[in-house]
C-alpha cells in the first residue's frame, strides 16, 4: 500500500536538517550577477531615491565597489552607464574612452577575476531615450544593429567578459556575432535579452539610468506581455544566430516563460529581477509589512526553481551576505 497512513510526506519535513536533505532548489551566490550604474564625474556616490541600497558611481569610484563584490564571491557585474552627453546616434555608446569602456577596464585592473558584462543599448545613449536610431518618428531596426555591433566591439575591446545585447532589435544578436568574430574576438559570449518584455516594472530603471522616453513607447519591440508562444520565437532566433546565454525579463511575473524556455532549450537562462519587484519589496520591507529576508530569499529561489541558471538581481549583496553567514 501506498497511501494513508503508509505514506506520510510530513516525515521528511520534521526538522531543517532534513529538510535540507531533499531540498530540490538551492540557491547559491554563484548564481547572481550585480547590476552596477556608472555616471560621469569623480567621487560620486548617489543613492537611487526609488531604490533603497542602489547607488550610481563614478569610475574613480568603482575599485571599491567591485572588491567588496569580490568579497562577497558574487561572480559577476552587469554595467550600465550613463554618458556625459547624450545625441539623436547615441554616438556614446560605442565611442572608446566612453563611461563603460573606462569602467570595464578600471574593474577588470581590479578585481581581474570578475566577469564583467556589458548592457548593449542606445537607450541611455539617445537624446531621445529609444533604444535605436529613430527615422520618421519610428525606430528603424536595421540602421539601429550596425551601432550596437560596433558597441559590443568597443566594449569587448575594453576588456568585458561577456556582452548582452538587451534593444530587441531583429537580427542584432546575428550582427554582433558577425562583427565580433571579424574583429578576432570569437572568445566573446552573447548574453541575450532574448524574451525581454515592455512592463511597467522598469519604472525604477528609468529613472537611475536616466532613459525616460521623450515621445512615444517600446512597445513596438519589447514583447507584448500576454504571449508566451512568441517568446519562444524570440529564443529560437537569437540561439540561431549565436546567444551563448538567454534571457527572460523581468523575472518574478515571467516565471512561466522562463519554466517554458527551460522546458524548450538546453542552453543557459538568465532571468532579470528587475528594478519595479525590487521596489516594491523594499518599500513593504520598510513598512513592516513582511519579513524582507524571507521574502528575498523566496523570490530568488523560485526564479531559480522556474529553470533560471543565472539570476540578475539588485538584491545579490544582501542576498550574498545571508547565504554566506549560513
Amino acid at each position: 500500500m501506498t497511501g494513508f497512513p503508509q505514506l506520510r510526506l510530513r516525515r521528511l519535513r520534521r526538522t531543517e536538517t532534513l529538510r535540507a536533505l531533499v531540498r530540490e532548489t538551492k540557491v547559491d551566490v554563484k548564481d547572481f550577477v550585480y547590476p552596477l550604474f556608472v555616471v560621469p564625474g569623480n567621487r560620486v556616490s548617489e543613492e537611487v531615491v526609488s531604490m533603497p541600497g542602489i547607488f550610481r558611481h563614478s569610475v574613480d569610484m568603482l575599485p571599491q565597489e567591485v572588491e567588496e563584490i569580490a568579497k562577497l564571491d558574487i561572480p559577476a557585474v552587469l554595467l550600465f552607464g550613463i554618458p556625459e552627453y547624450k545625441d539623436e546616434l547615441g554616438t556614446s555608446a560605442y565611442q572608446p574612452e566612453g563611461i563603460i569602456q573606462r569602467a570595464t577596464r578600471v574593474l577588470k585592473k581590479t578585481v581581474p577575476d570578475i566577469t564583467v558584462i556589458t548592457d548593449i543599448c542606445l537607450c541611455e545613449y539617445t537624446s531621445h531615450g529609444h533604444c535605436g536610431i529613430i527615422v520618421d518618428g519610428y525606430v528603424d531596426n536595421d540602421k539601429t544593429i550596425g551601432l550596437l555591433a560596433e558597441t559590443a566591439i568597443s566594449h569587448a575591446e575594453a576588456g568585458a567578459d561577456i556582452v548582452a545585447p538587451s534593444d530587441m532589435m531583429d537580427g542584432r544578436v546575428g550582427a554582433i556575432r558577425q562583427a565580433l568574430d571579424k574583429n578576432g574576438l570569437q572568445h566573446i559570449p552573447i548574453l541575450s535579452y532574448a524574451a525581454k518584455y515592455a512592463s511597467a516594472f522598469y519604472g525604477p530603471f528609468r529613472e537611475v539610468a536616466e532613459s525616460t522616453l521623450q515621445f512615444g513607447d517600446r512597445k513596438s519591440y519589447q514583447m507584448d506581455p500576454p504571449n508566451w508562444r512568441e517568446a519562444l520565437r524570440e529564443v529560437e532566433q537569437d540561439i540561431s544566430e549565436g546567444a551563448d546565454i538567454v534571457m527572460v525579463k523581468p523575472a518574478l511575473a515571467y516565471l512561466d516563460i522562463i519554466s517554458r524556455v527551460r522546458d524548450a532549450f538546453n542552453h543557459p537562462i538568465a532571468a532579470y529581477n528587475v528594478s519595479g519587484e525590487f521596489m516594491m519589496v523594499k518599500a513593504a520591507a520598510q513598512h513592516g509589512w513582511l519579513d524582507e529576508k524571507l521574502i528575498i530569499l523566496e523570490i530568488l529561489t523560485a526564479i531559480k526553481r522556474a529553470g533560471a541558471d543565472i539570476i540578475i538581481t539588485y538584491h545579490a549583496k544582501e542576498a550574498a551576505h545571508w547565504l554566506l553567514s549560513e
